[in-house]
């Protein structure tokens, strides 16, 4: 933005400047100079409409960038769920990711209630049997994740990949414990997304806190600071949940 105001500063400048020798300059040498500056009136105004063409061009390719990042990043996050509650925690790589997804089941399970004999209280009651309701949970099949999350499709071996950008560049992958719950990580530095473009851009892109773009510098999944699963984007940049 600060470039293209001073753009326009000197455009105004150099117009203020031709009309200056229209009115002060011997007429001999008017065409000459007025012919020199109207190119350079030309030439800034192509110059400023590049700067302005450059960001919209700029911010076609980050959005679509960011979509497939975005649609990889989720189906981390489906998978390191899955993974939560068959083992308890969050995969803290993805080899061990990619293998529970091939071969891993969930349980299937349903809570019922059913009274039982409350021995305590019976005895403390004379003999007098006294029941009390637990809740009991059984298992009634398992479900395959691979056909659950990925229906068919092996995307999730390349899953580490993020897929645009940089070539071979791939997702840093974290997992540990916040205050004793499961906490995990997802990510990738936008200068990798949008490697490539102009470095400016990128830079300006990396501190944007836009509620509807992407929110600081890597484009994310999870956190390893607070005990949330979500994406650091907006709603408008996946079709997914």
């Amino acid at each position: 933005m600060k470039v293209i105001i001073a753009i326009v500063v000197i455009v105004a400048l150099t117009i203020g400047i031709v009309w200056a020798i229209d009115k002060f300059v011997p007429k001999k040498i008017k065409p000459v100079i007025n012919i020199v500056l109207w190119g350079l009136i030309i030439f800034l105004g192509y110059i400023t409409f590049m700067s302005v063409y450059k960001e919209i061009q700029f911010n076609q390719i980050k959005d679509k960038r960011y979509r497939v990042v975005i649609d990889r990043l989720i189906d981390i996050r489906d998978s390191q769920l899955a993974y939560k509650d068959v083992n308890g925690t969050y995969a803290d790589n993805f080899d061990k990711l990619i293998k529970f997804v091939e071969t891993g089941k969930v349980p299937i399970t349903q809570r019922r209630d059913t009274l039982v004999l409350d021995e305590v209280k019976t005895k403390a009651f004379g003999g007098v049997e006294t029941m009390k309701t637990i809740t009991l949970i059984d298992t009634l099949s398992y479900y395959s994740v691979k056909d659950s999350l990925f229906k068919g499709s092996d995307r999730y071996k390349t899953m580490m990949n993020v897929g645009i950008g940089k070539p071979d560049a791939k997702f840093t992958l974290k997992a540990g414990k916040l205050d004793d719950f499961a906490v995990f990580e997802a990510s990738v530095d936008k200068a990798i997304v949008l490697d490539g473009q102009e470095q400016y851009l990128i830079e300006k892109e990396k501190q944007a806190f836009s509620v509807a773009g992407v929110k600081g510098e890597t484009v994310k999944i999870g956190s390893m600071e607070e005990v949330n699963t979500s994406g650091n984007w907006g709603k408008d940049l996946s079709n997914k949940q």
